[in-house]
């Protein structure tokens, strides 16, 4: 258990000696900064501010609820013009968490610890990527909110969920949340939408389906790119780690920005929780690091709640879990926390073709994509997603894939680390890659176009699953099982995979259907 007396020591040069001050002397000793220590009780905590955590602020809000959610990142606010989000041909501190990833696909990058936008977590034969700030994930994904169809959402989900229920309630509730809407022809028809154009041209000649994809966006502010009336973020493919102008409807201005204006949800940024364990009176343990945005420690929090909801991501709440149960913070945890993690078979291709004019400025963030769902067991996704504007249009764009796979890892604790390792099999995924997502990837690209498969060269998830997953580790509602008060509504409750779509409209609509019924049943009693 954490001591209530650890202290940081200030860096800098010590005394080297007595200076003799008239008749006397005096002695300089080095000052010692003590971090204080503080405790609080609260009614609710919730750890992580992405689609779970957003979902169960505002939920729990609406029903009367006292919320504070711990974020370890900071605010990211966006507007015409702005400068908030890094541009990915120049990278710097803002683009990754605390220097997680020095050499990202090759290229060393030295930029400095900051309080960043990536995290990328390194384990055994795969690194997953999460994102850090108020909105998590949400801030730096392109933003393809897919519903898998019933067939492969009850193949792949289980079916106890009720998809018909989710179809007509969940699904739908998120859709009007992020203010859905598919790209409009006038924009497409625009000179910097080559790619999209020629990646619908490809699909329809390769005989696939064709569909504009539903994306948390005011294409507006697209339009008005198109007028001159802001700098370009949207129509020149920039926006890939997130937009500066506005119009995407992430979930700092959506769900957390309706459950702050209840009065009743406080967001506190820059604090990183290192710990949590269940108190003898039952209640829920957390310890945090207030920090500032170099990771210098400024305050330990020791919290103490009823009702602990972990939305960290599958990453950071799978290995907050692990650990805890490992140094018995938390007693009697289900033997399969930690597994049953999947990488949702992601797969990102740079599609090179010297007969197509992509265009050096690529518009984005997504238009079409193609839906081959008819077969549940090789379901499989495949998007065009732009590239940075460059100097010269050099043939190429990317092409990004989602399937289903049988592919399983699992987090093992290591005590000499200290922390939950990520285990990978070495050739996980290769039964997606090879019966779907990569023959029909060769079908759009043609015989003129070439792929490059960066998840070979780097083998890399931005959509980790699972490692706290429903059914086995938690019930559908997201009840850790046997530990009253503690729950899960984020990615670590799918079972490793989101049914061939983008993960990020399902996580939301499972935790809509899970504070549906955490408020009906839990609220006065458990939270």
């Amino acid at each position: 258990m954490p001591t209530l007396t650890r202290r940081s020591m200030l860096t800098g040069a010590a005394a080297a000696g007595a200076m003799l001050l008239g008749a006397g002397a005096a002695s300089a000793a080095p000052r010692k900064r003590t971090i204080p220590v503080t405790r609080a009780e609260h009614r609710t905590l919730v750890v992580g501010s992405g689609f779970g955590g957003g979902v169960a602020a505002l939920r729990l809000a609406q029903a009367g609820v006292p919320v504070t959610v711990l974020e370890r990142g900071i605010r990211w606010p966006t507007g015409p013009d702005a400068d908030t989000f890094p541009n990915p041909t120049r990278p710097d501190a803002r683009m990754l968490w605390h220097q997680s990833m020095r050499s990202p696909f090759g290229t060393e990058l030295d930029v400095g610890r900051y309080t960043g936008l990536i995290d990328a977590v390194s384990g055994v034969n795969m690194t997953a990527l999460c994102a850090a700030g108020v909105g998590g994930g949400s801030l730096i994904y392109q933003g393809m909110s897919l519903q898998p169809a019933e067939a492969v959402f009850n193949t792949h989900l289980p079916p106890e969920l009720d998809w018909a229920t989710m179809d007509r309630v969940h699904y739908r509730r998120v859709e009007r949340m992020l203010g859905l809407a598919v790209a409009p022809d006038e924009l497409i028809a625009a000179p910097t939408y080559a790619a999209p154009r020629y990646f619908a041209e490809r699909v329809r000649r390769a005989g696939l389906p064709l569909a504009k994809i539903p994306m948390p966006i005011d294409w507006n502010y697209a339009l008005a790119e198109l007028r001159g009336e802001m700098t370009a973020s949207y129509t020149n493919g920039a926006g890939s780690l997130g937009v500066n102008n506005g119009g995407k409807h992430s979930v700092d201005v959506t769900y957390l920005a309706q459950a702050e204006a209840t009065g009743r949800v406080t967001v506190e940024t820059l604090h990183q929780v290192t710990a949590v364990e269940r108190a003898a009176d039952g209640r829920w343990t957390v310890y945090v690091d207030r920090t500032d945005t170099a990771g210098t420690v400024l305050e330990q929090k020791i919290l103490s709640t009823g009702a602990l909801i972990l939305a960290a991501g599958s990453l950071n709440t799978t290995r907050l879990l692990v650990r805890a149960g490992a140094q018995g913070r938390i007693p009697d945890l289900p033997d399969d926390l930690g597994a049953g993690w999947g990488t949702n078979a992601d797969r990102i291709y740079l599609w090179t073709d010297p007969t197509a004019d992509f265009g050096a400025a690529q518009g984005g963030p997504v238009v079409y994509g193609s839906l081959n769902w008819d077969d549940p067991h090789n379901a499989h996704t495949l998007i065009q997603a732009s590239i940075p504007p460059l100097p010269m249009d050099a043939h190429s764009t990317m092409m990004v894939g989602y399937g289903v796979s049988a592919s399983r890892g699992r987090f093992v604790y290591d005590a000499a680390a200290d922390d939950a390792v990520l285990h990978w099999p070495a050739d996980g995924d290769r039964d997606a890659l090879e019966r779907s997502i990569a023959p029909a990837a060769r079908r759009i690209a043609g015989p003129t176009g070439t792929l490059t498969d960066t998840n070979a060269v780097f083998p890399s998830t931005w959509h980790p699953l699972g490692g706290a997953c429903m059914g086995t580790v938690c019930d559908l509602d997201g009840r850790v099982l046997g530990q009253r008060g503690l729950y899960v509504v984020d990615g670590a409750l799918l079972p490793g995979s989101a049914a061939a779509c983008n993960p990020s409209m399902t996580i939301a609509a499972v935790a809509e259907r899970a504070l549906d019924n955490l408020v009906a049943r839990d609220v006065g009693t458990l939270i």
